[in-house]
């Protein structure tokens, strides 16, 4: 189960969870994104042609703040995870007469 493969020994995984590499974000007009590079020992646990949910890649030491959702497989380099949210996530959303207020 991916979801408590690397949890089976805690010394080994705060060993471990420094290895993965995060990126900085980047942005579109509807996502921000942003990848997260896992080293060959946590990759080889990666399910082959599919995406993770959030508690499996949670499983695998993955540690990200709420709404990153798995959304793309790059096949030439699988140990590279894919994510995005929406763009200001968790903020609330604006009413149409702050929006005009602040435009102003």
């Amino acid at each position: 189960d991916l979801c408590t493969a690397r949890r089976t020994n805690p010394r080994e995984e705060q060993v471990i969870m420094p290895q993965i590499q995060y990126s900085e974000k980047y942005y579109d007009d509807v996502y921000e994104y942003r990848h997260v590079v896992l080293p060959p020992d946590i990759a080889k646990l990666l399910p082959k042609g599919r995406l993770l949910s959030e508690a499996e890649w949670r499983g695998l030491g993955v540690q990200q703040s709420r709404g990153w959702v798995h959304y793309a497989i790059h096949r030439p380099e699988p140990h590279i995870m894919l994510y995005r949210r929406t763009l200001n996530y968790g903020q609330p959303a604006l009413t149409d007469a702050a929006n005009k207020a602040n435009q102003q």
